[in-house]
């Protein structure tokens, strides 16, 4: 019943809403407003990062569906860092309502086999401190923490 495709024209809408609800999660936790504040932006907002990532061919760009509905969201792009390609998962988020069926799995494998195909050697995925659902995910598909980022603002 859960489905994976590459993005298509017509996905720009429903997938601008689901990375725009996936920002909004992630401002609303612990850590959450500095992650934002380094990710890509555009000044069409997220439409056009949408469409921007859709035809950028070093990244690729996910519709997690559930039926024919589109629920999820995934997006990866490949880095050159030592000591080969590097896989990144820039996004990975499914509407909470669709949680717990297998899309969010089935989004995060898909990336790991297009990172696969580009002949990626790791992969790098962020989870936010308290984030149980997305350390689980990743935890379930072989990924171990390797990095802890404390932050500390300055008067």
């Amino acid at each position: 019943m859960e489905g994976v495709r590459p993005a298509a024209p017509e996905d720009v809408a429903a997938l601008a809403r689901l990375l725009e609800a996936a920002r909004g999660a992630a401002g609303e936790r612990r850590g959450g407003p500095e992650l934002l504040a380094t990710c890509h932006e555009t000044d069409g907002g997220a439409a056009e990062l949408v469409r921007s990532w859709r035809d950028d061919a070093r990244r690729l760009l996910l519709a997690g569906l559930f039926g024919d509905v589109v629920v999820g969201v995934a997006a990866g792009h490949v880095a050159a860092r030592p000591p080969g390609l590097l896989g990144v998962v820039d996004c990975c988020y499914v509407e909470p309502a669709a949680r717990g069926v297998g899309v969010g799995s089935a989004l995060a494998e898909a990336l790991m086999e297009w990172f696969v195909e580009q002949g990626c050697v790791a992969v790098d995925a962020l989870a936010l401190p308290g984030d149980r659902g997305t350390k689980q995910l990743y935890e379930a598909l072989g990924f171990t923490a390797r990095l802890l980022v404390l932050h500390r603002r300055l008067p």
